[in-house]
């Protein structure tokens, strides 16, 4: 039974699982046989970069960095604080950062820019959610799971105010449930 708060499903769990798989391919075939570092920003990537890991069959390590510019709002405060950093050195090594969403692209682009400051061999970005309609910074993803429209998204990691992270599918959120 889907809560009062959701208005739909948008994803279900069996179009996620597919394209992980398929994510997973792409990766694997842009990088063959080389050793591959995962960045999961937290806390919105963790079920998705884990599930996108076990379906890597390179040889895979990872940290998570905690990024906010959000808090407990639906809207991005436009400022971004850093509030876990890495604890290994990724220089001259290959770093996909694996992000939940892709909205405005602020975050992000801020984040990019950081870490490229660490002298990794490749930088690149995976992401499951891309609204390309919300974007107001020039930042693109390599590998997109789905774009969405402009719709306020929740579960498989995705949350509104800590709730719904749960959820195996994604959901859209009522307008009238996060305008209260």
């Amino acid at each position: 039974m889907m809560n009062k708060d959701l208005k739909k499903v948008l994803l279900t769990e069996e179009e996620i699982k597919n394209r992980v798989l398929e994510l997973a391919k792409e990766i694997m075939d842009d990088y063959k046989d080389e050793e591959l570092f995962f960045i999961g920003v937290l806390k919105g990537s963790v079920i998705f970069v884990s599930d996108l890991m076990r379906c890597v069959e390179n040889e895979v390590t990872m940290d998570f960095m905690a990024v906010s510019s959000y808090g407990m709002s639906s809207q991005t405060t436009g400022v971004v604080r850093i509030l876990k950093d890495l604890d290994f050195d990724i220089e001259g090594k290959n770093v996909v950062i694996v992000e939940d969403i892709i909205d405005t692209g602020t975050t992000l682009k801020y984040l990019y820019e950081y870490l490229k400051k660490r002298n990794p061999k490749t930088l690149k970005i995976c992401c499951l959610l891309d609204k390309p309609e919300r974007r107001k910074v020039d930042i693109k993803a390599d590998y997109i799971g789905f774009s969405i429209p402009d719709e306020f998204v929740v579960g498989y990691g995705l949350d509104f105010a800590e709730r719904f992270r749960n959820l195996p599918y994604i959901a859209i959120v009522k307008e009238e449930a996060y305008e209260k």
